[in-house]
C-alpha cells in the first residue's frame, strides 16, 4: 500500500476561490500546498459554463484579484472567454501550476483526531493535510428539477453548466426551463437561429438595464499604461455597488422607486398586454438575485418565442406537458435551473471530529457556521464562500479575499503560538449566528413573499451577508483565536 503523501494545506477546487488561496499562500511563503481540482482544466464556473451569451453580471472592474488586476479587460461587463483567459493567466503569473493536481476528485476527507490532520481520498491516491479548505463554490453542481418523464426524453437533454457545443439549434424546437442569471443571457443568444422557444418560467424575476460598455481604445490604453486607473475605477464601482445596500438592507422601500423604474422599461420594451403581465415579478426587487440584461425582454417579444408560466406536469419521449393539459413537442431541452447552492456536493464528503459530515451537521442543526468561514466540530477546516458569506451585491472576489485572509492570519497565528489545531467553540458560532439572524430584520429578504435560493429548505437566511461588505472584511481581518478551542 503506498504512502499516504502528507502536504501543509489541502484546497478543494481551482476556480477562483482555490487558485486565489494558493497564490496567496505562495506569496506568504507556504508553498506546501496541494489543490485537487477533479476536472481536466483549471476554471471552476468559467471553465463549466461555456453557454451560448456566458457572460459576469458584477462589473469587470471588481472580477479580478486586487492583487493582481486585469487591464486587459475590453468591456465593463467580461464574457466568459475571457475570465477564463484571465485565471488562466495568473495562474501562471504566480508559478501555482505545480501545486494543483488535475483529474483529482476528493472522494473523502476525515479528520482524523490520533494524528490532528485530515485523511483524504481521492481518485489520484491518498493524502493527508494540517489544514483544509474547501474552494468549491457554489456554482460547481447543477442542481436538477425532479421532473416526472424527464430521464426519458429522447431528444437533446443538458443542463446550461454542460452545453452540448455539438449539437445545432439552427431551427428547432427548444425549451428553456428557468429564469434565472443563465436563461437571460441564453435566451437572447439563441432565439434568433431557432425554429421555436418555448420558455418556462416558474416566476419573473426582476430584470434591469445593462449598463455596460465596450471600452474604448483611450480607456483600455489607460488601464494598461496609467498607473493606478484601474484601482480607481475599481474603488468608484465598488462604491457603487455597495450603495445596493442602503435599499437591500437598510431602506427596502427605497427598492420600489427602481422598481417602478423597471416596470416602465418592461412596458416600452414589451407592447404585448399578455406577456406583459407575465413578466412582471411578485416580490419586492432586491428579494431575488437582480439580473441585468437589455436583449432579454426583446427576445421573448419574437415571434418565435412563448412564455409558459402553467407548471409543468410530465415530460414526454418528444414532448413537454404543462398542468392545463397543453403539450409542446420539442427537439431540445435546455435546464437553466441554477445549482445545489445550499447543500454542495463537497459536503458529503467532508466528515469532522465526531464522524459526521458536514451535509449531516448541517441537515440536523442548520447551515451555521462561525463568519462563513470555520465549522464547530471540524478542526482546522476553512470554507470558501460558505453559509452567509454570499454578498449579492458585489463581486464574490470580495468575498474569497476575505476569507483567504482569515485563512493567511490563522496560519500564521498557530505558527507564532504553536498551536497544531484550532476549532471554532459552540458557544461563539452559536453567539455569531444569533447575532447574524438579527441582522435580516427589516431587510427585503425578510418579506413573506421571498423566497428563492437565498433561502434553505429550513426558510433559513443561511446564503447572504446581510450588510455592508466592508464590515464583512473588517470582520474576517484579524483570525480571533479566543473563539477556538485549540491543541
Amino acid at each position: 500500500m503506498t504512502e499516504a503523501r502528507h502536504t501543509r494545506v489541502a484546497v478543494i477546487g481551482a476556480g477562483f476561490a482555490g487558485l486565489g488561496t494558493a497564490i496567496r499562500l505562495r506569496q506568504q511563503g507556504i508553498t506546501d500546498v496541494v489543490v485537487f481540482e477533479r476536472a481536466d482544466d483549471i476554471g471552476g464556473t468559467w471553465r463549466d459554463n461555456t453557454y451560448p451569451g456566458a457572460g459576469c453580471d458584477v462589473p469587470s472592474q471588481l472580477y479580478s484579484y486586487s492583487f493582481a488586476l486585469n487591464p486587459r479587460w475590453t468591456h465593463s461587463f467580461s464574457t466568459q472567454p475571457q475570465i477564463l483567459r484571465y485565471l488562466h493567466e495568473v495562474a501562471d503569473r504566480f508559478g501555482v501550476r505545480e501545486s494543483i493536481l488535475l483529474g483529482a476528485d476528493v472522494r473523502a476527507a476525515r479528520w482524523n483526531d490520533a494524528t490532528a490532520r485530515w485523511d483524504i481520498a481521492t481518485c489520484r491516491g491518498e493524502f493527508t493535510a494540517d489544514v483544509l479548505v474547501s474552494a468549491a463554490g457554489p456554482l460547481s453542481a447543477p442542481k436538477l428539477p425532479d421532473i416526472k418523464g424527464l430521464s426519458g426524453f429522447r431528444g437533446a437533454l443538458f443542463h446550461s453548466a454542460h452545453w452540448n457545443h455539438e449539437l445545432d439549434l439552427t431551427g428547432r424546437r427548444v425549451a428553456v426551463i428557468g429564469t434565472g442569471a443563465s436563461a437571460i443571457q441564453i435566451v437572447p443568444s439563441i432565439a434568433g437561429t431557432v425554429g421555436r422557444l418555448d420558455l418556462y418560467q416558474r416566476s419573473a424575476p426582476w430584470v434591469l438595464p445593462r449598463f455596460g460598455h465596450r471600452y474604448s481604445a483611450p480607456e483600455r490604453l489607460a488601464y494598461r499604461y496609467l498607473p493606478g486607473a484601474s484601482r480607481v475605477a475599481r474603488t468608484g464601482v465598488y462604491w457603487l455597488r455597495e450603495s445596493f445596500v442602503l435599499w437591500q438592507v437598510k431602506c427596502p422601500p427605497l427598492a420600489d422607486f427602481f422598481a417602478a423604474g423597471a416596470r416602465l422599461r418592461l412596458w416600452w420594451v414589451v407592447r404585448d398586454r399578455s406577456l406583459r403581465r407575465k413578466l412582471i415579478p411578485g416580490y419586492r426587487l432586491g428579494c431575488k438575485r437582480m439580473l441585468i440584461s437589455n436583449e432579454y425582454y426583446p427576445a421573448l417579444a419574437r415571434d418565435n418565442v412563448e412564455v409558459i408560466t402553467d407548471g409543468i406536469a410530465e415530460v414526454t419521449e418528444h414532448s413537454i406537458v404543462t398542468a392545463d393539459g397543453t403539450e409542446r413537442e420539442v427537439d431540445a431541452i435546455v435546464l437553466a435551473t441554477g445549482f445545489r447552492i445550499t447543500n454542495s456536493p463537497v459536503y458529503d464528503v467532508v466528515s469532522g471530529r465526531d464522524g459526521r459530515t458536514l451535509a449531516e451537521v448541517f441537515d440536523t442543526e442548520g447551515l451555521a457556521v462561525y463568519k462563513g468561514t470555520t465549522v464547530a466540530g471540524f478542526p482546522n477546516l476553512f470554507l470558501m464562500i460558505g453559509p452567509n458569506a454570499v454578498l449579492s451585491y458585489t463581486s464574490a472576489v470580495f468575498t474569497v479575499e476575505s476569507q483567504i485572509a482569515y485563512l493567511l492570519d490563522a496560519l500564521a497565528t498557530m505558527s507564532a503560538t504553536g498551536v497544531r489545531t484550532v476549532e471554532v467553540r459552540v458557544a461563539a458560532q452559536a453567539e455569531y449566528n444569533r447575532t447574524l439572524r438579527e441582522g435580516f430584520d427589516g431587510t427585503v429578504w425578510q418579506a413573506r413573499d421571498c423566497a428563492g435560493w437565498f433561502v434553505d429548505e429550513r426558510g433559513e437566511h443561511s446564503r447572504l451577508w446581510p450588510d455592508f461588505s466592508f464590515r464583512f472584511r473588517r470582520l474576517l481581518r484579524r483570525f480571533d483565536l479566543d473563539a477556538y478551542a485549540t491543541t
